[in-house]
């Protein structure tokens, strides 16, 4: 444990804080200072489910890794023949930032806030490390990008989870292409063959939803990390993305509000995001309901909330609405609470595990919040068209 806070001091926090040899992020934590370190320690050496397996030892040591708060997530598939040429089948940018778990987060094709230029990047950092690896196949990389840099988090030669999403996103058939490769054709015999066609695009853009069970646990909190809990997926086009959004959270089982009143409860840093989603709450003539620190932050710049709701632990002696109650009795259609570190997400665990067990929707970030109402209001627009792929794909 000394070791572990003379490395977390000398990284910074927050840190990522991550067993050896597990799949899915499981028993990863973000930790943002000394005592929730001491609690991740105990938690993966012997009271959590890793700890009950033989917990930690010089042969499954516990990693220490700086954590990129406000960066934004990337993941790439491509495919390498044995030529050495590479093809990048799609890049798509996260909704919700780096730390939660790629499985869990929406993503979207083509990217929607990056520049070209850190597209770009990307595209050749992939092609140099499926040529380092000497890739014949499939392989999936990670990016976090920050501001003006971008990091690479992993790289896996391997197919990914997203394979299945980014050939309908593009229509090009990435497994077929991928397992003929790896058999010995090149990309330019798959072209020539027909086989291999550019993808299409410039048309529609595509979103990729998580489906998470927790429907099916209403004791668990709903709240996103890097360890993953998704136990499938779904995915919206349309031609914008506010549109094909909210396509994929319909499919999903997200039911978004169109009426009754949404819940706000957000960490200081998501508040300025939060005056865009008050706004196009109310241009959606939806009611607003907040905490007391995320009314008085709305006030400032002219959103005065309808209803001011206490946290759990202002409540003893308090006049003031309880969050928990008005969601089970019915009064709330939609919770936007987004947890930073211990304390708030103490005090969100409460109205998240009621909004799960009443099967009001939810989100737990401030990104998936601002595309939610984005995609409402441009469905309060006009309405929402169906059209099969082939139609997508001009084919």
């Amino acid at each position: 444990m000394d070791e572990a806070k003379v490395i977390a001091t000398r990284v910074g926090f927050p840190v990522l804080v991550r067993p050896s040899y597990v799949l899915g992020g499981r028993a990863m934590q973000i930790v943002h200072d000394h005592d929730a370190l001491q609690r991740a320690m105990e938690q993966m050496a012997s009271d959590g489910s890793l700890g009950k397996e033989g917990g930690l030892s010089a042969e499954r040591p516990v990693l220490i890794d700086r954590f990129l708060e406000d960066a934004t997530e990337v993941d790439v598939d491509a495919i390498r023949d044995h030529t050495g040429e590479v093809l990048i089948g799609g890049v798509m940018e996260h909704v919700e930032e780096a730390g939660v778990h790629s499985g869990d987060s929406a993503c979207a094709i083509p990217p929607q806030t990056l520049p070209a230029w850190v597209v770009e990047v990307i595209s050749e950092y992939t092609k140099s490390i499926a040529t380092a690896l000497d890739v014949r196949g499939l392989i999936n990389v990670q990016f976090a990008v920050l501001g003006t840099t971008v990091y690479v988090i992993e790289a896996n030669p391997r197919a990914s989870r997203t394979v299945p999403f980014v050939a309908k996103a593009t229509g090009v058939p990435l497994a077929k292409v991928a397992s003929r490769v790896m058999l010995g054709s090149t990309l330019e015999e798959l072209r020539v063959e027909g086989l291999l066609t550019p993808p299409v695009s410039g048309g529609h853009v595509s979103v990729k939803e998580a489906v998470l069970p927790f429907n099916r646990f209403p004791e668990v909190d709903t709240a996103l990390g890097p360890e993953m809990r998704s136990t499938g997926e779904v995915m919206g086009i349309d031609r914008t993305f506010g549109r094909a959004f909210v396509k994929s959270q319909t499919a999903a089982g997200t039911v978004l509000p169109t009426s009754g009143t949404v819940f706000l409860s957000l960490n200081d840093g998501d508040k300025p995001a939060g005056l865009v989603v008050a706004k196009r709450l109310r241009d959606l003539g939806l009611g607003v309901a907040a905490t007391t620190g995320t009314a008085a932050y709305l006030a400032k710049f002219g959103f005065p909330v309808d209803r001011i709701v206490g946290k759990l632990s202002e409540m003893e002696g308090s006049s003031m609405d309880n969050a928990v109650e008005l969601v089970a009795q019915g009064e709330i259609s939609f919770v936007v609470n987004t947890p930073h570190g211990r304390g708030s997400r103490e005090d969100g665990e409460a109205i998240r595990k009621a909004a799960n067990a009443n099967r009001v929707s939810s989100v737990t970030t401030v990104e998936a919040a601002l595309a939610a109402v984005n995609g409402l209001w441009e469905q309060y627009q006009s309405e929402i068209e169906v059209c099969s792929l082939q139609e997508y794909h001009g084919r």
